[in-house]
């Protein structure tokens, strides 16, 4: 017994000696070169074939990313990404696929009237989409109508919500594994949890409620600030994947929220860390002026990204709290727990080779 184990460990240093050898011989050059080639490519397949929509396109996309970031590697570095990927693969894909029937799977009710009169509710007898497009859209207020200068930062600001929550998974997973499954737990459980919503609790959206005859005429903007660059039609192809009475709590205003959050967390000692906050307001403001949400929606799409991130903190102290991780020197190793994925043999950054580990 002792013999054999002596012999596969003997291996596994040879094998680990072999690939430290291959990674010193790959030029220097060859990431920055390949990233760069990768970014070119990107930029112009979005201008040519519009944004991703569907999920396995995106996650061919991550997936380019991170061979080009590991341009030389042995080609096991790249599947081990669909090891690594695929739990939040499989739940992200069945949110997509889901979130345009959750209005259909049991058949609830729209409702129609709530947010109206919560929103009058909570600004005094107004309407904040009614106000804000009266005042800022122009007169008349039409999608068709041109954009203003500011229209452009708002639509830009609206659409990060389609690559900030895996664009940023991905770049943990390129640099930081233990909080890229930290983050990808966030991302996972605040998708899979407003999809519960929708399913129980089909809301209508102000532009939608218009449409309806519940509200006067409310332009539904979102596109408009893209036009000019060409890029206006981008958002009738995302629209056309999603559900439109999947608006409560408001994904776009929880996302934003969660990812502040989450930041602010691990940028503990920088004071401008509360700077970061102006992105989930903008988003907010955004929705609300483009008839994409009510204020109420944005507020519960906040309080869902609090409770998740506060939910997925207590967790994980309680995990390490019963299950530490040590290393071999019986050194105390704060790894996250395996939720999405196995981080034992990924620890700290995507480049070291760590040594085995062992739980306490």
């Amino acid at each position: 017994m002792r013999a054999g184990a002596g012999t596969e460990q003997d291996a596994a240093t040879d094998d680990v000696g072999r690939t430290v050898t291959a990674l010193a011989t790959i030029p220097r050059w060859w990431r920055p070169a390949a990233m760069t080639a990768y970014g070119i490519a990107l930029v112009v397949w979005i201008v040519e074939a519009g944004m991703p929509k569907d999920p396995f396109v995106m996650f061919a996309i991550l997936w380019l990313a991170s061979v080009a970031w590991y341009a030389g590697h042995p080609w096991r570095q790249h599947v081990q990404f669909f090891k690594d990927w695929w739990p939040a693969f499989g739940a992200l894909v069945l949110y997509m696929y889901s979130r345009g029937l959750s209005d259909e799977l049991i058949g609830m009710p729209v409702h129609w009237v709530m947010p109206i009169e919560v929103d009058r509710w909570l600004f005094g007898g107004h309407l904040p989409t009614e106000v804000l497009q009266e005042r800022l859209c122009g007169d008349p207020c039409r999608s068709a109508s041109d954009p203003r200068w500011f229209d452009l930062v708002f639509t830009s600001v609206y659409n990060t919500h389609f690559v900030l929550g895996l664009g940023l998974a991905l770049v943990l997973y390129l640099r930081n594994r233990r909080e890229w499954i930290s983050w990808l737990t966030r991302y996972v459980a605040i998708n899979v949890t407003g999809l519960v919503v929708y399913v129980f609790y089909p809301m209508a959206p102000p532009w939608l409620a218009a449409q309806e005859g519940y509200l006067d005429p409310v332009a539904r903007l979102t596109g408009r600030g893209w036009r000019d660059i060409g890029l206006g039609g981008f958002h009738h192809a995302l629209a056309a994947v999603g559900n439109p009475v999947a608006a409560m709590p408001s994904l776009h205003a929880g996302v934003a929220m969660l990812v502040t959050i989450y930041a602010i967390s691990r940028l503990r000692g920088r004071r401008w860390r509360w700077v970061l906050l102006a992105y989930p307001l903008t988003m907010a403001f955004a929705l609300v002026y483009y008839g994409e949400h009510y204020v109420i929606d944005a507020l519960a799409g906040w309080a869902l990204a609090l409770a998740v991130h506060v939910g997925v903190t207590v967790w994980e102290r309680r995990y390490f709290a019963r299950h530490p991780v040590t290393t071999r020197s019986g050194a105390l190793l704060s790894l996250p727990p395996p939720g999405l994925g196995d981080p034992t043999g990924t620890a700290g950054t995507a480049d070291e080779l760590p040594g085995p580990v062992r739980r306490g």
